[in-house]
Order: structure tokens, then C-alpha cells, then sequence
């Protein structure tokens, strides 16, 4: 039986960026474009948090040599939520524990994301980065 469980570890406004940063603030270009870490309408899977985890969950192919090695961990993503939803510029920024079967599963996970409803900046659709906390426990 495939278990997985995965953790939203902040709520989704928080997992934009920093807090302190000002709406609306641009931190790189990417491809010409810039590329926001804060917007005033924050970038939403299909159903919120709400219906990630369950799509996550029933989407994950836990690596086979993570489990005989009875490998757990957190595995954080970062990847830009672009201006139709989709996802690109998928990476891993961070990790604990983690190995690298780990990284590369939640990398094809959210890679394997349906498209997402985009951030909005001043009524406009933007390019939003956007990192998650994937934990991996058997």
C-alpha cells in the first residue's frame, strides 16, 4: 500500500516569500518577464490547499529505493506559477534528510501539476513564484 504524507507546512499566502517584502514586489526576470514573491492575490492550486494534499497523495510514487532504505524526509520545491497557470522553473531549493530519489519525485510531482489559477498583481495575471514543503514519510 503507497503512504505518503505530506505536509503543508505554512498556509499558502506564506509560501510565496517573505512577509516583509511589500505586494507586488518583483525579485527577478526570468525569460524577460518579471517574476513576483509577493502579489496581492496569491497564485491557488484548483480547489486550495484543500485538494492538493489529496492530489499529491494519490499522485506520489514513493522511490522504491528510498522505502527499502526506509528513507523519509522534507523536500522543498520552488517553481513559478505562470501567467495561464502553468508550472515552469521547477527546482529544489532546499532539503531535509531528504535523498535525491526524493528530490527527483517531488520535482516530477509538481511538475505533473494540473495548471493552477494565476497570481494577480493590480487585476493583471502574473508570474508568481511559489515554494512547497513535500514531506515523505513511510
Amino acid at each position: 500500500m503507497k503512504q505518503i504524507v505530506i505536509l503543508i507546512v505554512t498556509l499558502l499566502a506564506g509560501l510565496t516569500a517573505t512577509a516583509q517584502t511589500p505586494a507586488g514586489k518583483s525579485t527577478a526576470t526570468v525569460g524577460g518577464t518579471s517574476v513576483y514573491t509577493v502579489v496581492e492575490q496569491d497564485p491557488e492550486f484548483d480547489g486550495g490547499m484543500e485538494a492538493l494534499v489529496p492530489w499529491l497523495g494519490s499522485h506520489v510514487n514513493y522511490p522504491a529505493e528510498a522505502r527499502e532504505q526506509q528513507v523519509e524526509g522534507t523536500v522543498f520545491v520552488t517553481f513559478v506559477v505562470e501567467t495561464d497557470g502553468s508550472i515552469s522553473n521547477v527546482r529544489v531549493v532546499n532539503h531535509r534528510d531528504a535523498m535525491a530519489a526524493l528530490e527527483q519525485e517531488a520535482v516530477r510531482l509538481v511538475r505533473a501539476m494540473p495548471k493552477w489559477k494565476p497570481g494577480k498583481q493590480q487585476g493583471k495575471k502574473v508570474r508568481v513564484q511559489f515554494t512547497l514543503p513535500i514531506q515523505f514519510q513511510l
